[in-house]
């Protein structure tokens, strides 16, 4: 197929999409507005940078965009996020035309304004086909819009080879236990209440004459993000300071080996649409703790590969911490049933065959 995507090249996710048709032996096309940065993109993916830049690149870089559409003629044209480079696809006006929905560009976006509400529902009703990653997130989509044809369901996979447990020792202390994240320092994720959850839990330890173990916890958050300095304070005003590690924000390739670092990961998000990150650490054997938000329900077993807690509440967090910390048993057996969850529903190789599938389908259905 010669397929032509309207993406972020900036955006890790559009690269691990970009590259996995490339691979798959496709002619792969990529118009974006935003720049590589350090992100590698497969020499393969022929890429076409619109000259204006955002947010009016979505609007007038239609003019480039479709002069390059017309001359390549895809198969198939393939826009992610529905409100920036869906605005811009819609302007292209090219069939067969597959939408994909991220999160925010249906959560967030239509609702603070009518303006950003009625762009979104043409965009999406511009659209031949629609996919989203998570059952949430098509729910959502389904209330701004009805969609020329059914939603799609495309789950947003981890690759099985490069995320896996190869523990790395802590500190050459086997009896330190680290608890962390891997995602941007920002309110939305919840990382205010990971400080706090830890803080509690500490304190719950002392309670309950655990004080070694007490001593041997570790807080390890990995990201960079605009709220870093204002967590730093928080954990020194909490006394944490001496055991957290804020590493600033790391390549992705370098997300697996700071995984492995981990002993559980939490993800206490105030909003979430899919939960890629926790399906991650899941792939490398991690017992989760996350908030019951968004589609992050959809890729925690509650009691079986982590623990589900209520939004906004760090004195849960640091309960079901303590189950964890106080049962080694527990959290290699939710970490070794993660693994096959994740084996059994989000393989990356899978999710690329379910989004080729979807092209093939698109087309078969233009051709009728």
């Amino acid at each position: 197929m010669k397929i032509c995507f309207l993406a972020s090249a900036h955006s890790i996710h559009t690269v691990r999409w970009v590259n996995a048709m490339a691979e798959r032996g496709h002619e792969v096309h990529l118009i974006t507005i935003h720049p590589a940065d350090e992100n590698n993109i497969d020499s393969r993916v022929k890429i076409k940078k619109v000259s204006i830049p955002p947010p009016i690149g979505y609007y007038l870089g239609f003019f480039q965009s479709r002069n390059y559409i017309n001359k390549i003629k895809p198969d198939i044209i393939n826009a992610h996020y529905a409100s920036g480079y869906g605005t811009l696809a819609r302007f292209v006006n090219y069939s067969p035309y597959l939408l994909s929905v991220w999160g925010s560009d249906v959560f967030k976006f239509p609702f603070k304004n009518s303006i950003n509400l009625n762009l979104i529902k043409k965009n999406l009703e511009s659209a031949d086909q629609i996919a989203s990653t998570s059952e949430i997130m098509k729910k959502q989509t389904l209330s701004l819009c009805e969609p020329n044809m059914p939603i799609s369901v495309t789950p947003f996979g981890v690759d099985m080879q490069k995320f896996y447990s190869r523990k790395i020792s802590n500190e050459n202390n086997t009896n330190i236990i680290t608890i962390g994240t891997v995602k941007s320092m920002e309110d939305i994720y919840g990382i205010k209440l990971i400080i706090e959850g830890t803080y509690k839990l500490i304190k719950l330890l002392k309670l309950n004459n655990q004080d070694e173990i007490a001593s041997n916890i570790r807080l390890l958050l990995v990201g960079g993000g605009s709220k870093i300095d204002e967590y730093k304070s928080l954990a020194d005003e909490l006394e944490l300071s001496n055991i957290t590690n804020f590493t600033g924000k790391v390549p992705y390739d370098m997300v697996p080996e700071y995984l492995n670092k981990l002993d559980i990961y939490v993800a206490p998000s105030i909003s979430e649409s899919f939960g890629v990150a926790i399906v991650e650490a899941s792939a490398c054997e991690l017992p989760v703790v996350v908030s019951d938000v968004g589609g992050l329900p959809e890729v925690v077993q509650d009691g079986k590969t982590g623990f589900i807690v209520e939004k906004n509440n760090s004195t849960q967090i640091a309960e079901k911490l303590y189950q964890l910390i106080m049962d080694k048993n527990k959290r290699e057996l939710f970490g070794k049933q993660g693994r096959e969850f994740v084996l059994n529903n989000y393989d990356w190789d899978k999710s690329v065959d379910i989004m080729e599938e979807l092209y093939r389908s698109l087309l078969r259905k233009g051709n009728n």
